[in-house]
């Protein structure tokens, strides 16, 4: 009874906006970890409505996130944000298919060539003052949260904190880009003649490693497979380091991703999402991902 409550109340504010034509009706746009999202139906067509706050403990900020979506529209990426106020975001449905893994790894090339691109030109869109996400910072920010708390992973966090430190120390310095930073692969829509991103809540300038490690490691790209989405990102064929670099990066995009998830334990809800399988899915996948890490570099590479 408390769920149909809930929803007849989140059905009457996406009513009460202002930026319908006509009658309108409202479905549940499944799959988001975080945040609740709709599909809206008026005379105009159709619209995705996202509901978010401000998740501090996430370092997610919806005006900045507003902004990137906008920014990104602008540079040929997203669809177009058709009205916003704060807490709700509603913009174009793009009627495209969402990615899975398998399809990242089918269209690998493919989506390194629109990395490539969406590093290169957004900086030149965005706007207000600069975002900075380094993923070693994250997970460590993520340490100091569960360890104020009473998650259950606390007797991990050492751990967890000495891999990053390796992991870090592992990586090629490379330029700075405007990475998109949260690359699972239902970020990724494709509407049948080309790819879009989506989602923009962690957007920020970043190295390009870690896009290119969160697209391949997220979608479960083999070692080989990885090799040539990074070889298609660079345009060549790629250095001992940088490959090191990535591996690496692979591993630390899981931690985060893993660290994610125990935080999202202590302060998330979403509909349907299972923090706890989550968080133990991403500690397996880190676990593969360290052991090949290990066994080609050495088990103490940094």
């Amino acid at each position: 009874m408390s769920e149909t409550i809930q929803l007849s109340h989140v059905e009457d504010r996406i009513a009460a906006l202002p930026c319908w034509n006509g009658r309108i009706d409202i479905a549940v746009l499944k799959g988001g970890l975080s945040n609740e999202s709709f599909v809206v139906s008026d005379a105009n067509g159709r619209h995705v409505v996202r509901f978010g706050v401000d998740y501090p403990f996430h370092h997610v900020f919806r005006a900045r996130e507003l902004m990137t979506a906008k920014a990104a529209h602008d540079a040929g990426f997203a669809p177009r944000v058709e009205y916003a106020e704060p807490g709700i975001m509603v913009s174009a449905f793009l009627g495209a298919r969402t990615f899975g893994g398998e399809d990242v790894a089918r269209e690998r090339k493919r989506v390194a060539g629109l990395l490539s691109r969406f590093h290169r030109q957004m900086p030149h869109h965005v706007s207000g003052a600069g975002f900075m996400f380094w993923a070693f910072h994250v997970i460590r920010d993520y340490a100091r949260t569960l360890d104020n708390s009473n998650s259950r992973m606390r007797p991990y966090l050492s751990g967890y904190l000495h891999l990053a430190e390796r992991l870090e120390a592992a990586q090629a310095p490379l330029p700075i880009v405007f990475g998109h930073n949260d690359l699972l692969p239902s970020n990724i829509l494709d509407d049948g003649e080309r790819l879009w991103l989506i989602d923009f809540e962690y957007a920020g300038f970043s190295t390009a490693m870690f896009d290119i490690a969160g697209a391949t490691s997220n979608a479960g790209l083999t070692a080989e497979q990885s090799d040539e989405f990074l070889t298609a990102y660079f345009g060549h064929e790629p250095t001992s380091e940088i490959r090191r670099s990535m591996a690496a990066m692979q591993c630390a995009s899981l931690l985060r991703e893993a660290m994610w998830s125990m935080v999202s334990e202590l302060y998330l809800s979403a509909p349907g999402a299972d923090y706890v399988g989550y968080t133990a899915d991403n500690l397996r996948r880190l676990e593969e991902a360290l052991d090949h890490y290990q066994t080609t570099y050495g088990k103490h590479a940094s």
